[in-house]
């Protein structure tokens, strides 16, 4: 099998890819650490402010996972938990201002180093989320799944998107495309996954690398 998600950032040369299984393991140990650690489950409203990135994905599936909501944008202070980048503590902090829920900052950075100088009573992903387990038990009466939207809705309108595209398991599908409304989402990643397609997923794209690069990643589909 192939990688599921290959990930680059032309601005810092990153280049990372993740097996299913891989994937399937970080969203483990990411709903593990949400669940035990910072005590949500069915019925917790998550606010993800992250951008496209393969840790994203992750937290996704792992929000997913323990039957939890995923928001992405910014609620007007009833979030549970929040989890996001330094640029947007302040975002994450209104997000959760009126429960008192938990800020989690994502360094998102390619060798796992924590976020530096981060406020009191922040947690750190990367340094929180590799003590737990990449195995888990995926909640069986999930609440809401996105902004609203049952689990049955978001695959449905998934699968109907990829069928739309004509997307079919053996797609390699490129894109530099953001996640941040349900719609761009569902359109951008959701559908490749729905059909168990893999997604090459590019940050900061250099025009001058990518025609070159979509032929070695051997990509069949552009997402426009």
């Amino acid at each position: 099998m192939g990688p599921r998600i290959t990930y680059y950032d032309d601005a810092t040369g990153e280049r990372i890819e993740l097996s299913a299984a891989t994937l399937a393991n970080w969203a483990a140990k990411t709903g593990n650490l949400l669940r035990d650690e910072l005590g949500a489950g069915p019925g917790s409203r998550i606010a993800v402010l992250l951008p496209a990135h393969w840790q994203t994905a992750a937290v996704l599936f792992g929000v997913w996972w323990i039957g939890a909501e995923v928001l992405l944008a910014a609620p007007d202070g009833d979030a549970d938990v929040a989890l996001c980048t330094a640029d947007r503590l302040d975002q994450a902090d209104a997000a959760v201002a009126e429960t008192g829920g938990e800020v989690v900052v994502l360094s998102l950075d390619a060798f796992g180093r924590p976020a530096p100088d981060l406020p009191v009573g922040v947690t750190d992903y990367a340094t929180s989320v590799r003590v737990h387990g990449d195995q888990i038990v995926a909640e069986r009466h999930p609440g809401p799944a996105l902004t609203g939207s049952s689990v049955d809705d978001v695959l449905g309108q998934s699968r109907s998107v990829a069928a739309a595209a004509a997307l079919t398991p053996s797609d390699r599908v490129w894109s530099t495309q953001g996640w941040d409304t349900p719609a761009e989402l569902i359109e951008h990643l959701l559908a490749v996954f729905a059909v168990g397609a893999s997604l090459v997923q590019v940050a900061n794209p250099d025009p001058d690398l990518q025609e070159r690069r979509r032929a070695s990643e051997k990509v069949t589909r552009i997402l426009a």
